[in-house]
C-alpha cells in the first residue's frame, strides 16, 4: 500500500540567516522532525560567513566564496524560505510580522538576526559612511571604491577591536595591491586598541598597523561624518574618502519592542537558549548568554547550533531540552592583510604565513558544508515494470510550466476535439484563450494551474495568478473574473487555514491590481501544493496568434530562463562565480511582474501576440508563425536572459520539459548550439509577451514600453516564407 504524505501540524520559524540557523538547516536536512513545517526568513537570498570578511576586503576571496546560499540550503533542508525582514513579534497571536508581507504564524520561533555596527546617532553617518555589519552594503560599496579610488585614498575606520584592525590591514593591503598609497586612520574611543586580546598579540598587531601606514587614534570619538572628512571629539578634522564603522555590536532596535527580556538591547537566553518566552529561542550575536556571558563571536553561534537544533525539535515534540555551555576562551586567528595571521588564546601568541593557511583551511572547511550536498536517491524499486526507469528519469520532475505535458502529446489529444458547434463560440483550442461573442465585443476564457516550485505559498499564488493572466493579456483583453482551483498538501487544521488564507490574499491582490474579481473556486487536499485559475476577460478586438506579417518586428517583454533557473534550484546546482539563490530570487521577481502595462501598449498595434510559457520561445513563436503563414529570423545574441540562466545551461542544467520542447519543433527551425540556443526551448513560467508589431511603429512601441518600466527588447523579425524559425 502506498504511504500517504505525513501532515504538517506545527510551524518552526527561523528568523535570520546567521551561522547558527544555517547549521540548523543543514542538520535538519539530514534528520527532519516529521509533522513540522520549517521556515527561514531573511532579507537576502544569501548570508555572509563573517570569518572570511577580511579576506574578501583584502582581495583573497570572491564575494560568492564567503556567502551561504540560503535559497539552495533551504531547498536541501525541505524548508520554506521567505525573503523579507522581521520587524515585530505578536507573541499573543503567535505571529512574526514582516516588513513587506505582513504576519506569519509560528508555534516555535528562533531568532538569529545578527547585529549592526552603524552609528545612527552620529550626524552624517547614514548619508556618508558604511557599516561593516550587515555585510552586503559594505561589500558593494567597498568594491566600487577600490575600482575608482584615487592615487592616495583616505580612509577612516571607527573601532579598533579585532574586527577594526583586521579590516584596516585588509584595506591597506587591497589598495596597495591596486597601486594606490592609502592614508588610513583607525579611531578608538577607548584608551587602547584591541582591549580583548592578549598583550603579546596586541603588540604584534599594533606594529603591523604602523608598518601598513595606519594611524591609530585612541581616546577620541567621531562626532560627525561628511562626504570628505570626519570630525573627532577633540576637534580634529580627518580627511576621508571612505568612512567605515566597525564599532562593536549594536542590537537591532525592533527587539526592544518584543517585550522579551533584554540585556543592553540583546535577547537574554538561558542555558537552553530560550528567551523569557519559552516558545522563542535565540542564538548568535543577537543573544546574550545570561548563564555564561561571552563576547560577540561567530564561534559561539557555531557551537550552539547542535543544541539549538535539538531544543527546537524537543520543544515541538514535548521532550526535554539540552543545556548549552560555551567554552571559556577560543582561538582567535587575526589576519594581517596579506596571507599571514596572528593567533591568540589564553594570552599566548604566535603568528606567520602558516597561520593564514590554517585559518583559510578552517574557513573553507566551514563553507564546504554549504557547497556540496548529498544527492537525494532516486532508486527504481526492484522488481519493477519495464519502462519505469525511463519514465522516472534521472532527476526530479520540475514544477510550474516545467511540469506541463509535452506539445506533441497535447497536440495529439486536442486534434480529437470537434470544432465548436455554438455560433457564439468563435474559436476552439489553439490560441491562448477561447473567444466567445459578448455583445458588441468578445469575452475570452482561459485556465491554467501550476505545480508549486516554492514552498512559499503566497509567492506561489502570485506567480500562478500572473501566469494565468498572461493568456488574457496576450489576447489584448481586460481581465474580468477569476475562479481559483487549489490543491493543498496535507496539513493540520491551523496550517491549512493559514496556507489557504495566504494564497487567497496574495492572488486576490494580483487580480485586484489587474482589474479582475475573484468570484470563487474549488479547493481540495492532495499530495502537493498546486494552484490554478480560470479567468475571463473582455476585449473589443482580440489579438490572436494569427496575423503576423513579413516585415513585422518581434518584441519580447521579459527575460528568458526561468525553467532552467528553477531546475537548477531543484537540482541544488552550483552557479560558478555567483550565487544560485540570487538568480532564483531574480527569477521569482520576474515571474511576479504583471504584464498588463505591456499588453496595454502592444495590443492596439500588434498584428499577432502570444505569451511565452511552457513550450519555450521556439515553440510559442512557431505557433504564431504557423497560424500566420510566415517565417521568422531571431538573433540569439538579442535574447534577454535571467541572471544565471546561461551559466546553468552551459553546465547542462535544463528543465524536464525541455527535451520534449526540442523534439516538438524538430525540422521546423535551425538554431546554433550552445547554452543560448538551448534556452530557446526552456519552459517559461509567467513568461514574457511576444508580439509582432509593424516595423514602422516598433521604435515608438519600444520607447513606450521602456517609459512604462517594461524591459522589452526587439529579438528579430517576421519574414516571408513557409513557417520556419531561423535563429542566427
Amino acid at each position: 500500500m502506498m504511504q500517504e504524505p505525513i501532515p504538517l501540524v506545527q510551524d518552526i520559524v527561523l528568523v535570520g540567516g546567521g551561522h547558527a540557523h544555517a547549521l540548523v538547516l543543514r542538520m535538519w536536512a539530514m534528520d527532519p522532525l516529521p509533522g513540522v513545517r520549517l521556515t527561514v526568513i531573511n532579507p537576502d537570498p544569501a548570508a555572509p560567513y563573517t570569518g572570511m570578511l577580511p579576506g574578501l576586503i583584502a582581495g583573497h576571496y570572491r564575494a560568492d566564496e564567503i556567502m551561504i546560499d540560503l535559497v539552495r540550503l533551504a531547498r536541501f533542508a525541505g524548508a520554506r524560505i521567505i525573503l523579507d525582514r522581521a520587524v515585530e513579534i505578536d507573541r499573543a497571536g503567535g505571529r512574526v510580522i514582516l516588513r513587506d508581507r505582513g504576519a506569519l504564524r509560528y508555534d516555535i520561533l528562533s531568532l538569529d538576526v545578527g547585529i549592526g555596527s552603524d552609528l545612527p546617532e552620529v550626524p552624517g553617518f547614514a548619508a556618508h559612511a558604511a557599516a561593516a555589519k550587515p555585510l552586503g552594503d559594505y561589500a558593494r560599496r567597498w568594491a566600487a571604491f577600490v575600482a575608482a579610488a584615487p592615487a592616495r585614498p583616505r580612509m577612516v575606520l571607527i573601532g579598533a577591536g579585532v574586527g577594526g584592525v583586521e579590516l584596516a590591514l585588509a584595506s591597506s593591503h587591497r589598495l596597495r595591491a591596486a597601486g594606490r598609497v592609502p592614508e588610513i586612520v583607525l579611531v578608538e574611543r577607548g584608551a587602547e586598541a584591541l582591549p580583548r586580546i592578549g598583550a603579546r598579540a596586541r603588540a604584534v598587531l599594533v606594529e603591523r598597523l604602523a608598518a601598513a601606514g595606519v594611524t591609530l587614534r585612541c581616546g577620541v570619538e567621531v562626532t560627525a561624518v561628511a562626504a570628505d572628512h570626519v570630525t573627532l571629539s577633540d576637534g580634529a578634522v580627518v580627511a576621508s574618502d571612505f568612512t567605515l564603522s566597525v564599532a562593536g555590536a549594536r542590537p537591532q532596535g525592533w527587539l526592544a519592542e518584543t517585550g522579551l527580556a533584554l540585556e543592553a538591547g540583546f535577547l537574554r537566553v538561558d542555558r537552553h537558549l530560550q528567551t523569557s518566552d519559552p516558545a522563542i529561542f535565540a542564538a548568535g550575536d543577537c543573544a546574550h548568554l545570561s548563564h555564561a556571558p561571552r563576547p560577540k563571536a561567530g564561534v559561539f553561534a557555531v557551537r550552539a547550533a547542535p543544541v539549538l537544533l535539538h531544543n527546537l525539535k524537543a520543544a515541538a515534540a514535548g521532550l526535554p531540552l539540552q543545556p548549552f555551555q560555551p567554552q571559556r576562551d577560543y582561538l582567535k586567528l587575526v589576519s594581517l592583510g596579506g596571507r599571514a595571521a596572528v593567533a591568540d588564546k589564553f594570552g599566548l601568541q604566535t603568528g606567520g604565513a602558516w597561520l593564514w593557511r590554517l585559518k583559510d583551511r578552517i574557513d573553507r572547511r566551514f563553507m564546504a558544508r554549504f557547497d556540496a550536498y548529498p544527492a537525494m536517491a532516486r532508486a527504481v524499486p526492484e522488481p519493477a515494470a519495464l519502462g519505469l526507469a525511463e519514465a522516472m528519469g534521472d532527476k526530479p520532475m520540475c514544477g510550474a510550466c516545467g511540469a506541463k505535458v509535452g506539445a506533441g502529446v497535447l497536440g495529439a489529444a486536442l486534434r480529437g476535439l470537434p470544432p465548436p458547434a455554438r455560433a457564439d463560440v468563435l474559436s476552439g483550442p489553439g490560441d491562448d484563450a477561447a473567444v466567445l461573442r459578448q455583445g458588441d465585443g468578445v469575452q475570452v476564457i482561459t485556465t491554467d494551474h501550476l505545480r508549486a516550485v516554492t514552498a512559499d505559498a503566497a509567492l506561489m499564488a502570485r506567480i500562478a495568478a500572473v501566469h494565468a493572466l498572461g493568456d488574457v493579456w496576450a489576447m489584448g483583453a481586460a481581465p474580468q473574473a477569476a475562479l481559483a482551483q487549489i490543491t493543498l498538501p496535507r496539513l493540520g487544521a491551523a496550517l491549512q487555514a493559514d496556507m489557504l488564507a495566504e494564497i487567497m490574499a496574495a492572488a486576490g491582490a494580483v487580480f485586484r491590481a489587474a482589474g479582475a474579481d475573484v468570484v470563487g473556486g474549488h479547493t481540495t487536499v492532495g499530495a502537493e501544493l498546486t494552484i490554478g485559475f480560470t479567468i475571463t476577460g473582455l476585449a473589443a478586438r482580440p489579438v490572436t496568434k494569427a496575423g503576423a506579417r513579413p516585415g513585422d518586428a518581434l518584441i519580447l517583454t521579459k527575460a528568458l530562463g526561468s525553467g532552467t533557473v528553477l531546475a537548477g534550484e531543484m537540482a541544488l546546482a552550483r552557479l560558478p562565480g555567483a550565487i544560485l539563490g540570487v538568480a532564483v530570487a531574480a527569477a521569482h521577481a520576474s515571474m511576479v511582474q504583471a504584464q498588463d502595462g505591456a499588453a496595454a501598449i502592444l495590443a492596439p498595434v500588434a498584428h499577432a501576440m502570444t505569451d511565452v510559457t511552457g513550450f519555450g520561445l521556439a515553440g510559442h513563436l512557431l505557433e504564431m508563425l504557423e497560424a500566420s503563414g510566415c517565417a521568422a529570423r531571431v538573433a540569439l545574441a538579442a535574447l534577454p536572459l535571467l541572471p544565471g540562466a546561461e551559466a546553468l545551461a552551459a553546465a547542462g542544467v535544463e528543465s524536464t520539459l525541455a527535451p520534449a520542447n526540442r523534439a516538438a519543433v524538430a525540422g521546423r527551425m535551425s538554431v546554433p548550439g550552445g547554452p543560448r540556443g538551448a534556452l530557446m526551448f526552456d519552459p517559461q513560467t509567467a513568461g514574457p509577451l511576444l508580439a509582432a508589431v509593424p516595423e514602422a511603429e516598433a521604435g515608438a512601441v519600444l520607447a513606450a514600453l521602456g517609459a512604462a518600466g517594461v524591459p522589452a527588447v526587439r529579438i528579430g523579425a517576421v519574414v516571408a516564407g513557409a513557417p520556419y524559425l531561423h535563429v542566427v
